[in-house]
C-alpha cells in the first residue's frame, strides 16, 4: 500500500514544529491527521480518491483540517468509539463512523487495521497497514501518531496522559515487531523495537528519578520536578511538571509512593 507523508506547519510544541499527515492508498484512500490545510497536501490528494479521514488522537496539532478535507472529498469521518463528543469538539465535524481496536477501514486493495495505543491521550490509536507497493512483499507498517519518535521523547502529561497505559502501548508495539513506524513528529523509524526499547528505558529512568526524589524528601510537584530533571526547563516547565504528575500517578497505583495530588510520601 502506498504511504505518503506530508509534514504540515502547525502550532505545536513538538521540536519539529510540524505534524505529518499521512495518506494510505491511492483509491478509496485513508487520510490520517490532517493537521492543517496546505498546498503540498492538496497536491498529494489531487491524484487520489480520499474515502476516509481519521485521527490518531484529538490534540489540536493533529485535528485542524479534518472538517476541511472531509467536506472537500466527501469522505467518511471516523473516530474512536465512545469519543464522538470529544472528536466533534476538536474538529468541528461529527464523525460518521466509529472504530475500536481491530476495526478494519477498507481502502482499495488492502485494509487498514486500527490498533489501540493509549497513553499520550486516552483515545490514541495507531493504524497498521501492509507497507509496500502492490506486487512487492509487503512489510508491516504502523502509523503511530505521538506514541513514538526517532529521537528525544514524547510528552505524557497529566491529566490526559496515562503513564501506565503509555508504557504498555510501547510494550505492545514492541511485541508486534513491526517493520516500520510512521510517527507524527520527526523522521520515519526504521528500527521500531529499538525505538520502543529506548522510550521504555527513558520512562523507567525518569520514573526512578521521580521515586528517588519523593523518597529523598521532595513533596510538591515543583520540588520533585527540580530533583527529577537535571536540565534547564525554561519554556517547558509546565510539560515537565505534568509528566512528573503522570509518573506519580503510576507509582501511586503500583503502591510505590503515596500521592494525594498535593503531597507525595514514600509508601
Amino acid at each position: 500500500m502506498d504511504c505518503t507523508r506530508v509534514p504540515l506547519q502547525v502550532a505545536t510544541r513538538a521540536p519539529t514544529g510540524r505534524t505529518a499527515a499521512y495518506c494510505l492508498g491511492t483509491d478509496e484512500a485513508l487520510l490520517v491527521d490532517p493537521a492543517a490545510g496546505s498546498d503540498a497536501l492538496d497536491d498529494v490528494l489531487a491524484d487520489r480518491t480520499v474515502a476516509h479521514v481519521a485521527l490518531t488522537h484529538h490534540h489540536p496539532d493533529h485535528a485542524g483540517a479534518v472538517a476541511h478535507y472531509a467536506e472537500t472529498h466527501d469522505a467518511t469521518v471516523w473516530c474512536r468509539y465512545g469519543r464522538r463528543a470529544d472528536f466533534e469538539a476538536a474538529t468541528g465535524i461529527a464523525p460518521d463512523r466509529t472504530f475500536v481496536d481491530g476495526t478494519t477501514i477498507p481502502t482499495a486493495g488492502r485494509d487498514v487495521t486500527v490498533i489501540d495505543l493509549p497513553g499520550h491521550a486516552p483515545e490514541h490509536v495507531g493504524f497498521r497497514f501492509a507497507d509496500g507497493e502492490t506486487g512487492a512483499a509487503p512489510g508491516d507498517g504502523y502509523l503511530v501518531g505521538d506514541l513514538a519518535v526517532a529521537a528525544g521523547s514524547v510528552v505524557v502529561g497529566a491529566p490526559e496522559g496515562d503513564m501506565r497505559a503509555y508504557v504498555s502501548s510501547l510494550r505492545r508495539l514492541w511485541a508486534r515487531d513491526p517493520d516500520t513506524l510512521y510517527p507524527a513528529h520527526g523522521p520515519v523509524i526504521d528500527d521500531p523495537r529499538g525505538a520502543c526499547s529506548r522510550l521504555i528505558d527513558h520512562r523507567r529512568d525518569r520514573e526512578g528519578r521521580v521515586r528517588d526524589a519523593v523518597h529523598g524528601g521532595a513533596r510538591t510537584v515543583a520540588e520533585i520536578t527540580d530533583a527529577a530533571y537535571e536540565k534547564d526547563l525554561s519554556g517547558v516547565r509546565d510539560m515537565a511538571e505534568a509528566t512528573v504528575v503522570a509518573h506519580l500517578e503510576k507509582l501511586s497505583v503500583e503502591g510505590r509512593v503515596r500521592w494525594d495530588g498535593a503531597e507525595a510520601a514514600p509508601g
